[in-house]
């Protein structure tokens, strides 16, 4: 199949102006396929070829102002249109479609909790041509009016309100103006809760064996809230005719924010018990998508370079509007301990790219910037920009920007001249400094005392101008272990002297308030500190910020993992923020203890993880602290080396003390002892007997694929790699079991199979599956220089996807990374080099 140009996408834009999009689809027609009809009104400027995109199981007819065309010249996903001539044209499009099972086109999901089908659409950059007839980019905006024939029982959703016809077909309103990739459908018997809101119509839906579990008063108060608080922000009202929120099964990313029907994927609808920071987590997607009403469908990027635009403003929006407007106090907190370090991990590879890249292609390059680069690291200059020019001028700008350009496209200069006229500064410096530049700049810190009094120096590695807080902190009077704020200086870098900053304090803290991007490091003094009295420091967003630098200090070699892991061990106990609780422990137990320590190291490393999760269980007895206690609980199951106590709590239906084992920890507990040897097929099949739910049957998937069994891995990795049966979510499920530390000796031939293997699988199965397989398949458990000479062989190949090709890059720059940590241990027992 084709990808599409920037070139061609720009020629296609100077002879076409697209005007309404009249979709016709048919949902009866059986289980592999449906019926689409596309009428496409459209104006040729001048006279000249084109083509229109679509990808069919078979192409019925089409005709061009009433006169056939021959079917037989689609070539890939293209049926050229030679010699329009200029003025007005109908092109009608008949094609039989193929559903999909991996989250991409038009995908179809029968629940095994009840028998019930369900499909939705999802048609982000070029999948609306497994759907109908288009031509596909984002500059090319029409009205489209859908008519959707569907099974009695079902309910149609759509980008606008939808009503049922005396036919029985469900006919959606005419959309405004918008993007074809943001055309979206949602079918099935859903359980919908309806409201009103400042006179629109609100829903939430999720699958008939979901409907227990929807908690819609949450779901329905928050979006309220965020509703209300970008009308305060945003001077253009929300531009479409509904609001609509779908759960829907085995999505692939987080959300998708189509105007007016914004898809979530559905574990959001908790089954089980979850901590009040995923439920934060939760809020803040929905604020995000909800951003994305205004940048993104209201004014949307040109082409896909501009990305960022979309991205990172929702994510930064998302963040701030929901310690804005909800009861969710801690989002930034949140943001600095796991979508930041997103950020900086994607930024430190070889494949990382500017925020604002101005080499994209086409639409295949353009789907590799979907990163934490374009997410985490766009969302965090934009918190800069905004603590740069104020939050009014910058409000300014942006209201500036929907002005200008509501329902139509926009590129990064415009945006730039938008926020320029809301100020005197050079925003335009400003971008080139931040958007078109790459890499982290790390800033180290150098105290000169001198009469009585000390000085700060920042020295920085990088080129970018920041904007941040250093956190000057004294030890209480009181009590040693806690330290207290003096002051708080906000310092411009380059510096242009050094700063006073009196009497030494016990620690000197960079980017303290966290609203620049950039790693820190601590002075010796600061560094000594830090370990007595890190849980001492007064604010979760500080500690967030010293445990950032923990973790980018282990991932450089300066800090030795059991470094880290003795700071974990003396402070993490009397932690009280849950994100930072959570992000601590899943680092510790994942990176840090699955690669960056040598598999003779690993066992201690779990004993000392136990350790800890037992003193957070013993904290969390008076149940005054159930996130803590439930996070305790998850992790003590991940880390545990012994069988005997996770299979007395399995038994026994609990945790002494509490929670009772919901299907969530079950399965988790049933894997783990899966890994150990300690279970087999036979308490498997048990479990999903009575959880035979879609959760339930990818907690078996990866049950099965972490046996340690020869058979069971046999028959993992060939569900995996030589059929096409497996759905997205159950693909990644057994790739998540498969791969296990302890198993190494048993799954060792299957790394070169590894990369013999996945080159296919990504070719024949598409993007989703290339992605899932070059993350999840990826034997990063093996560290060693082997592993890496493998990969760096097959990453030389001609025959990779782009998605494979990138997602090979970056897991194998994290093994040379894991690497590298292992050989910095060896020259020294354990401690850091503070300053660099």
């Amino acid at each position: 199949m084709s990808v599409l140009t920037r070139d061609e996408a720009q020629l296609r834009a100077e002879i076409l102006d697209v005007h309404r999009y009249t979709v016709e689809l048919d949902l009866t027609t059986g289980d592999e396929t449906f019926d689409s009809r596309t009428a496409i009104r459209f104006t040729a400027r001048f006279d000249g070829d084109t083509f229109v995109e679509l990808k069919p199981a078979e192409l019925r007819g089409v005709t061009l102002d009433g006169q056939p065309l021959d079917t037989g010249s689609l070539t890939g996903n293209r049926l050229p249109l030679h010699h329009l001539t200029a003025g007005e044209h109908e092109l009608r499009v008949h094609a039989v479609m193929r559903y999909s099972r991996t989250g991409e086109g038009m995908h179809r999901f029968t629940d095994p909790s009840d028998g019930e089908t369900y499909v939705y659409t999802q048609l982000f950059m070029d999948d609306v041509q497994r759907v109908f007839a288009a031509f596909d980019q984002p500059d090319l905006k029409a009205v489209f009016d859908v008519r959707v024939k569907a099974p009695e029982t079902w309910t149609v959703l759509a980008n606008s309100v939808t009503t049922r016809q005396d036919d029985g077909a469900w006919q959606a309103a005419p959309t405004p103006p918008i993007s074809t990739y943001l055309v979206a459908v949602a079918a099935g018997p859903w359980h919908s809760v309806r409201t009103e809101h400042r006179g629109l119509p609100f829903g939430i839906h999720c699958r008939r064996s979901l409907a227990p579990h929807l908690d819609a008063d949450e779901i329905l108060d928050v979006t309220r809230a965020c509703f209300d608080r970008y009308h305060e922000k945003f001077e253009e009202p929300y531009p479409f005719d509904s609001y609509d929120q779908a759960f829907v099964p085995e999505f692939n990313a987080g959300a998708m924010e189509n105007p007016g029907l914004v898809t979530f994927r559905d574990e959001f609808v908790y089954r089980s018990a979850v901590t009040d920071t995923e439920r934060q987590s939760r809020a803040m997607v929905i604020a995000h998508e909800m951003a994305h009403m205004w940048f993104g469908d209201l004014v949307t990027l040109k082409w896909w370079d501009d990305i960022w635009l979309n991205e990172s403003f929702a994510e930064y929006m998302g963040y701030q509007t929901t310690a804005e407007a909800t009861r969710f106090t801690g989002p930034w907190t949140q943001f600095g301990v796991t979508r930041k370090a997103w950020g900086y991990d994607a930024d430190q590879r070889p494949t990382t790219h500017p925020v604002a890249p101005d080499n994209v292609d086409d639409t295949a390059s353009a789907l590799l910037n979907f990163d934490g680069i374009s997410y985490a690291k766009g969302a965090s200059a934009l918190r800069q920009l905004a603590a740069w020019l104020g939050e009014k001028d910058f409000l300014a700008g942006i209201n500036t920007h929907f002005a200008r350009h509501k329902f139509g496209n926009a590129t990064l200069a415009d945006f730039i001249d938008s926020l320029a006229s809301a100020t005197d500064r050079d925003v335009a410096a400003w971008a080139d400094s931040w958007l078109r530049t790459t890499g982290v700049d790390t800033l180290v810190p150098t105290i000169t005392a001198a009469a009585g009094t000390c000085t700060l120096t920042v020295d920085r590695a990088g080129s970018r101008p920041h904007l941040l807080g250093v956190g000057l902190y004294d030890h209480a009077l009181a009590d040693e272990g806690r330290l207290v704020l003096r002051e708080r200086i906000d310092l411009d870098l380059p510096q242009t002297g050094p700063q006073p900053i009196g009497k030494r304090p016990a620690l000197v803290l960079l980017n303290d308030g966290d609203i620049t991007y950039a790693k820190i490091r601590f002075d010796a003094a600061s560094f000594a500190t830090l370990r007595t009295t890190l849980s001492g420091l007064p604010d979760p967003l500080t500690r967030a910020v010293v445990w950032n630098a923990l973790r980018d200090a282990v991932r450089d070699g300066d800090l030795a993992p059991t470094a880290y892991l003795e700071t974990a061990r003396a402070h993490l106990p009397r932690e009280t923020d849950l994100a930072i609780a959570q992000g601590v422990l899943a680092f510790a137990a994942g990176q840090l203890t699955g690669q960056y320590l040598a598999p003779d190291h690993r066992p201690a490393a779990l004993a000392t993880l136990t350790s800890l999760c037992r003193d957070l269980l013993r904290r969390t007895e008076d149940g005054d602290h159930p996130g803590l206690r439930l996070i305790a609980v998850r992790h003590l199951i991940d880390v545990a080396a012994h069988p005997e106590t996770i299979t007395a709590w399995l038994a026994d239906g609990t945790v002494p003390g509490g929670p009772e084992l919901d299907p969530e920890l079950r399965w988790r507990i049933l894997a783990r002892l899966a890994v150990l040897g300690a279970t087999d097929e036979a308490a498997i099949a048990a479990e999903l007997a009575s959880d035979p739910s879609a959760a339930g049957q990818e907690g078996a998937a990866r049950c099965r694929a972490a046996l340690p069994d020869p058979e069971a891995k046999r028959a993992a990795w060939d569900a995996m790699f030589a059929g096409d049966d497996l759905s997205n979510y159950l693909f990644t499920a057994t790739a998540q079991g498969f791969w296990q530390p302890e198993q190494a000796d048993l799954v060792r031939p299957y790394v070169p199979r590894f990369y013999a293997d996945v080159a296919a699988v990504a070719a024949r199965r598409g993007p989703a599956i290339a992605t899932a397989a070059g993350r999840w398949c990826f034997p990063a458990h093996a560290v060693d220089t082997d592993n890496l000479r493998l990969g760096e062989e097959r990453l030389r190949a001609d025959d990779l996807t782009p998605a494979l090709r990138r997602a090979l890059a970056d897991r194998l720059d994290d093994l040379a990374r894991a690497l590298r940590v292992r050989e910095a241990q060896r020259p020294r027992q354990e401690g850091v080099r503070p300053t660099t």
